[in-house]
């Protein structure tokens, strides 16, 4: 046998075994890197959320033809949100149910239903009439947090602005999903429907005051 193929069959005998192991151990290496980099990604997009400010604010107003009398009754009673909050009627099954006094400092409401409205409580804190309402906010579904809302009523002419604010910090959850969701719009957009829809309840109100009024008047006039 020629030393050609005394090397040839050296390499067909002894040189397969280990190259396997060696492509083994390659395709270790690719997955470890993978690994590493999918770790460090993780990391980093786990300290840029962490990074983002946790204050925020979602503010919106309107000005309504009634007495601030008239709306502070509205709002700091929560028997009467479900005829202007922008949520009463998003899940028409939810269980609600209202502890503590009817009205002011101390009423409670609670809700539990669908995805669209998840489950938690309002407590009424501060109640200054025709003023200012504070309400604590704590959610359980989709996740837990807590927060302050708050409603100003200023008058201004025959008209009074109603302010309705939402502030707190945002958990670390809540920060990831500002990342691809604007807080401020989406809040701001159901504040402003139900500011919508109060203007019309309180705007309303004293026709119906007036006619009340004549059919109880006991002249007749």
């Amino acid at each position: 046998m020629s030393a050609a193929n005394t090397e040839n069959t050296a390499a067909s005998a002894g040189g397969a075994p280990h190259e396997q192991p060696r492509g083994r151990g390659g395709k270790l290496k690719i997955v470890a890197k993978v690994l590493l980099c999918l770790v460090v990604l993780v990391a980093g997009f786990a300290a840029f959320v962490a990074a983002q400010p946790a204050d925020f604010r979602v503010t919106r107003s309107a000005a309504m033809s009634a007495p601030p009398s008239r709306i502070f009754a509205q709002v700091n009673d929560f028997h009467n949100w479900e005829a202007w909050s922008p949520w009463a009627k998003l899940d028409p099954a939810a269980k609600n149910t209202f502890e503590g006094p009817s009205a002011g400092p101390g009423a409670i409401f609670k809700w539990s239903g669908n995805d669209e409205v998840g489950e938690g409580s309002m407590t009424l804190i501060d109640s200054r009439p025709s003023d200012l309402i504070t309400i604590k906010l704590q959610f359980v579904r989709p996740f837990e947090d807590t927060q302050t809302s708050e409603f100003t009523f200023v008058p201004d002419g025959d008209q009074t602005i109603v302010t309705w604010s939402i502030f707190g910090e945002k958990n670390f959850v809540s920060k990831a999903v500002c990342l691809f969701m604007n807080m401020d719009k989406m809040l701001g957009g159901e504040f402003e429907k139900g500011l919508a829809k109060l203007k019309s309840v309180v705007e309303a109100a004293p026709e119906a005051s007036e006619e009340k009024s004549a059919d109880d008047d006991p002249s007749g006039s």
